[in-house]
C-alpha cells in the first residue's frame, strides 16, 4: 500500500500533470510495484486508448564489433586486430537484409562499434548499397556514440555528418549508447565514448534535420536512484525542445561475460518498477517499449500492464545483449500471443509507429 504522498504523485501523473524530479525520486524510493503499475497502465490507456498494442519486424545487424572505446559493461566489442574482430562483407550484410524482408520486415537496426579506420565514405556507400537493393527498407542506424565518433574523427559538424548519412539513405536514429545520462556514471564505466551532452546533441542535430529517433536507458549497475531520474529528466527536456523522439526503451544491465560481472543483476521486479516510472515521468514521449529480450516472454507480456504500449521487435538477430548471456527469443506468434493475452489486438508498425498491416478484427482476451 502506497503512502498518501506517493498516491498524490501517482494521481497527478494519471491526471496528466507533469511530475517533478523530486516526485520521480520519491517513486523510485517508495513506490510499490502494484501502485506504480496501476498508475502507469492508466496513463498508457489515456495516451493509447486504441484496442491495439504494437510490434515491428526488424533485424539488428552489427556491421562490425571493432571499437575504439572501452565499456566495462559490454561483452560484444573487440579491439582492432583481435582474432574475433570483424567487419561484415557487403554481400553477407545484404543477405541479412534480404532475409529480413522475406520475413515481413520493413526495417533494419544497424549498429557497430567505434571503428578507428573506416572512412565516412564507407558508411555512405553502405547505406547507398542497402537502399539500392532494398529501397522499401527503413535504415534505423548508427547510435549517438557512433555519430559523435564520426563528428570527432572526421572533424565535421554533427549537422554535416548526419546530413551526408541522411542523403545516403539513413532513415532514423536508434537511441543506443544512452546507458545512464549522467557523466559521473558514464566516466566510471566507459572510456573514449560520448558523454551526456554529446549523446543529446546528436539527437538535437538529427531532429533539426527533420529526423526521428528513440531514447534508451540501461540501468541496474552503478547508478543511484536519483541518477535514474536525472536520466529521465534529460530525455524529457530533449523531447520538450525538439519533439523528435518516438519511443523510450529501458532494460536491465546484463553483467555476465563483462568486466562488471561482479555487479548483482536486478530482476524483473525492478525492471517493471522502472518501466512504470518512465511512463509516468515521460509525459511527452508517446510510446514505451517492453524489453522482452532481457526479461523473457512472461515479463515482456506483463510489461503491457506496466506502461508499455509496444512489444518491440521480433528481432530476427541480436548480438550485443546476447553476448552477455541473455538468450530469450520469441517467434512472431509468441509476440502476438503475449499481446492477445494482455487483452489487446496485435498490430505491426514501423519505426514511426504507423500501422503497416491491414486492420484486423478485434480479438478478445484469452
Amino acid at each position: 500500500m502506497s503512502s498518501p504522498k506517493i498516491n498524490s504523485i501517482l494521481q497527478r501523473a494519471i491526471d496528466g500533470e507533469r511530475i517533478s524530479q523530486a516526485d520521480g525520486v520519491a517513486l523510485m524510493r517508495e513506490g510499490d510495484l502494484l501502485s506504480l503499475g496501476r498508475a502507469a497502465d492508466a496513463v498508457c490507456k489515456r495516451l493509447h486508448p486504441e484496442p491495439y498494442r504494437t510490434f515491428n519486424i526488424d533485424r539488428n545487424i552489427n556491421y562490425s564489433n571493432v571499437c575504439a572505446a572501452v565499456c566495462d559493461f559490454c561483452a560484444f566489442y573487440r579491439k582492432v586486430g583481435h582474432s574475433e574482430s570483424y567487419v561484415l562483407d557487403r554481400d553477407v550484410l545484404l543477405k541479412k537484409v534480404e532475409e529480413t524482408v522475406a520475413l515481413g520486415g520493413d526495417q533494419i537496426l544497424m549498429q557497430g562499434g567505434l571503428h578507428p579506420d573506416l572512412p565516412l565514405s564507407w558508411y555512405e556507400e553502405l547505406l547507398q548499397d542497402i537502399k539500392t537493393h532494398f529501397p522499401q527498407v527503413n535504415i534505423h542506424a548508427f547510435s549517438p556514440p557512433e555519430i559523435h565518433f564520426f563528428h570527432k574523427k572526421f572533424r565535421m559538424p554533427l549537422s554535416e555528418v548526419l546530413g551526408r548519412l541522411k542523403a545516403a539513405g539513413l532513415g532514423s536514429l536508434p537511441g543506443g549508447g544512452g546507458e545512464i545520462l549522467v557523466d559521473r556514471v558514464r566516466k566510471a564505466i566507459t572510456r573514449g565514448k560520448s558523454l551526456t551532452d554529446d549523446w543529446l546533441n546528436v539527437h538535437r542535430a538529427w531532429h533539426a534535420l527533420g529526423g526521428r529517433s528513440t531514447a534508451t536507458m540501461m540501468f541496474g549497475h552503478i547508478e543511484t536512484l536519483e541518477e535514474r531520474v536525472e536520466h529521465l529528466e534529460r530525455v524529457r527536456e530533449l523531447q520538450d525542445e525538439t519533439g523528435g523522439l518516438t519511443a523510450f526503451i529501458s532494460w536491465t544491465f546484463q553483467p555476465d561475460h563483462t568486466d562488471m560481472a561482479d555487479v548483482p543483476p536486478v530482476g524483473a521486479f525492478e525492471y517493471l518498477r522502472v518501466q512504470a516510472i518512465s511512463r509516468l515521468y515521460l509525459d511527452n514521449v508517446p510510446n514505451i517499449q517492453a524489453s522482452w529480450v532481457t526479461q523473457g516472454p512472461k515479463i515482456g507480456g506483463l510489461a503491457l500492464f506496466f506502461g508499455a504500449n509496444d512489444m518491440g521487435s521480433l528481432m530476427i538477430e541480436e548480438n550485443v545483449v546476447s553476448s552477455a548471456g541473455t538468450v530469450f527469443h520469441l517467434s512472431l506468434e509468441e509476440i502476438k500471443r503475449a499481446i492477445r493475452e494482455a487483452g489487446y489486438t496485435p498490430r505491426q508498425r514501423n519505426v514511426f509507429y504507423d500501422y503497416i498491416d491491414a486492420e484486423p478484427a478485434l480479438v478478445a482476451a484469452v
